[in-house]
């Protein structure tokens, strides 16, 4: 599998930096994790729960930062293991450039291996639910580093159109709604950290 998307940030470049090496922000905006924790130099222990078609399951796994240019680059080789669901590996190369004085565009390029019953269950399956928890992520670390409670337009991909915008009736709901349904807004899972 292969994931290419750009993001514009609505932030300069050094503080979109400084976010995606904050753990804080990164937990509040990867959806279904748990915890993130630093794991010896540029390197991240995390675990989540996420949910691709009918295969559900929690993944620990381990992140490591790698050909490290700050503030304009690096790359992220992620591996985890979901039990009985299987398990993934992969890459991401990440790009900032300054859109502006007050804008940063975000690019990567991903790859990705599968192996379980995630790989049983299709790669179209797969590709879409990486897309949409790429996009999910986007949205959120879009109000984390803005410090708004709604991202708005400004952290959306230019392939995906942002989600119909549905409230949830109270931060307890949105706490509980599963992140695989995308149709919730998770502002208020959000402010509870």
């Amino acid at each position: 599998m292969e994931l290419t998307e750009s993001y514009t940030l609505p932030v300069p470049q050094q503080r979109a930096w400084e976010a995606l090496n904050d753990t804080a922000i990164l937990r509040a905006s990867i959806p279904g994790c748990d915890t993130i924790e630093p794991d010896g130099e540029n390197a991240y222990a995390l675990s989540m729960s996420a949910s691709v078609g009918p295969v559900k399951a929690r993944f620990k796994g381990r992140m490591l930062l790698t050909d490290i240019d700050a503030p304009n680059t690096y790359t992220i080789v992620f591996e985890g293991q979901g039990g009985a669901a299987g398990f993934g590996k992969g890459n991401a190369h990440v790009t900032l450039e300054a859109d502006g004085e007050a804008s940063t565009k975000l690019s990567y390029t991903a790859t990705a291996q599968v192996g379980g019953k995630l790989a049983q269950i299709g790669s179209r399956l797969v590709d879409g639910a990486a897309r949409k928890i790429a996009g999910e992520f986007f949205k959120r670390f879009s109000a984390q580093v803005t410090g708004e409670g709604e991202a708005g337009d400004a952290g959306t991909s230019e392939s995906n159109p942002p989600d119909s915008g549905e409230e949830p009736e109270s931060p307890d709901a949105a706490a509980g709604e599963d992140a695989g349904k995308g149709k919730k807004s998770w502002t208020a899972w959000i402010s509870k950290f």
